[in-house]
């Protein structure tokens, strides 16, 4: 373990080092003969960091290179290539490479000709992935204006705070935006959080009698985040929806008993959402699609103006 661990410290060091000057190929060896320029270049390493003695320190093939009169190699250290190197035709200078070489060759015009079908692409893919997603929400209560131009759903947990905050963002765009926004939530419980999935559980069976009240569930649910724990969840949550006209016992039926179809169905409706949000590079909470374009995160306000005003000129 700690020879591993200082191996990754050597390498480290190297990434760090802009050059390694070796000694003249000249005085120690003939710099056409390339087992002696590796034998070289090994000694003058070993030299200069003597901890490298503890390990099997060998060299890949010298190559030409792209770069007029430099070589390229690597180094392998206990049969694992680790790093790859330049090094000068005479021996005199190495370099390490922390990356493949960059092409910086465009010139303004066809750099602006990349990046305008780089967003072009960008583009035909969001557009793909929101038809994709609305497809496979549709069904779920929507808040805002149904025919809206823009569409955020967001993949959120009810007991995450970064969601809370993001619900609070959410509430002011459907206020600044209240004809221009659809916005739909979509269930992504996370599993280090124990009421998470109750509660999404929760407010699905809610949403099959009554979407409005799904809403004040949702906001009740984030708005208390704090008093709810995996052992009062279903309680308080009865005593809340208990003067909404949501029917307790179909909704208890349905939000607690493990065994019945009702609970197995809802289940299913918050698995299935989870794997479409995991299905598109969702892994945390939360997470927004606005108009197929991914935001991670709780996001400023300032993210959804910028998208939301774009995405109307592009519908206008």
């Amino acid at each position: 373990m700690k020879k591993a661990l200082f191996t990754t410290l050597i390498l480290a060091f190297f990434l760090m080092s802009g050059t390694l000057a070796c000694a003249q190929s000249k005085k120690d060896g003939e710099a056409g003969d390339t087992e002696a320029r590796k034998a070289q270049i090994l000694e003058n390493l070993k030299f200069k960091f003597p901890q490298l003695e503890q390990y099997t320190v060998t060299m890949g093939d010298l190559e030409s290179s792209d770069v007029e009169g430099m070589d390229e190699g690597s180094f392998i250290v206990n049969g694992q290539q680790v790093q790859r190197f330049l090094v000068t035709s005479d021996n005199t200078k190495l370099y390490m490479l922390a990356a493949d070489p960059i092409d910086v060759s465009l010139t303004s015009e066809e750099l602006a000709a990349e990046i305008a079908e780089r967003e072009a692409a960008a583009a035909r893919e969001a557009e793909e992935r929101s038809a994709a997603l609305a497809q496979a929400v549709s069904g779920l209560p929507v808040r805002g204006n149904p025919d809206a131009p823009v569409t955020i759903i967001e993949f959120s947990d009810f007991q995450c705070p970064y969601c809370a905050r993001g619900y609070r963002t959410v509430e002011q765009v459907l206020e600044k935006y209240p004809e221009d926004v659809k916005f739909i939530y979509a269930h992504f419980p996370l599993p280090n959080h124990p009421w998470a999935k109750p509660s999404a559980i929760a407010s699905v069976c809610v949403a099959q009698q009554d979407p409005a009240v799904f809403w004040q569930l949702h906001d009740h649910y984030f708005e208390n985040q704090s008093t709810f724990n995996p052992n009062n969840i279903i309680d308080k949550s009865r005593t809340f929806l208990a003067d909404t006209g949501i029917d307790l016992d179909t909704w208890a039926t349905c939000a607690s008993d493990t065994s019945s179809d009702a609970y197995q169905g809802a289940e299913a409706v918050v698995d299935g959402l989870a794997s479409l949000g995991s299905d598109n590079g969702v892994s945390g909470t939360p997470g927004f699609f606005i108009n197929g374009y991914y935001f991670s995160g709780a996001q400023p306000l300032e993210t959804f103006d910028e998208v939301i005003e774009q995405a109307k000129q592009n519908f206008e």
